[in-house]
C-alpha cells in the first residue's frame, strides 16, 4: 500500500509498493476488462486466503486502483474492477507477462 505520510525518492519503489507484493498484480491481471466478484476472484486465485484477498483489494482500492461496488441485496454482492489509474498498469502487467513468457522458453531450452 502507498502511504500517503511516506517520500517516495525512487519511482520504482513506489511502484512496487502500489503493485507488488505476491497477489496484487494477479488480481490487476484478472481484473483486466471485466468485473468480478470476491468469489470469483478467490476461485481464480485459490492460493490465498479469503482474508488476505480482502486485504489486497482494500489496499489497492485505498490507493485507487480498484474501484468496489456493492449492492443491497441478500447474500451482499460485492463487485470489483479496475479504475483509470489501475488500467494504466497493465501494459506493466503485459511486458512482466512477456518477459516471463521468454523467459520460461529459454528455461526450458536452458539457452543462457
Amino acid at each position: 500500500m502507498i502511504s500517503p505520510d511516506k517520500q517516495y525518492d525512487c519511482p520504482i519503489k513506489l511502484t512496487l509498493d502500489a503493485i507488488g507484493g505476491k497477489y496484487k498484480s494477479l488480481i490487476i491481471w484478472q481484473l483486466n476488462h471485466k468485473t468480478v466478484r470476491f468469489n470469483a476472484l478467490h476461485r481464480a486465485l485459490p492460493d490465498i486466503s479469503p482474508k488476505v484477498l480482502t486485504q489486497q483489494l482494500r489496499e489497492m482500492e485505498m490507493d485507487g486502483l480498484i474501484s468496489r461496488e456493492a449492492y443491497p441485496t441478500v447474500p451482499p454482492k460485492v463487485e470489483y474492477s479496475l479504475t483509470p489509474l489501475g488500467y494504466s498498469v497493465i501494459p506493466i502487467m503485459e511486458a512482466m507477462c512477456d518477459w516471463g513468457r521468454d523467459y520460461m522458453n529459454q528455461s526450458k531450452s536452458n539457452q543462457w
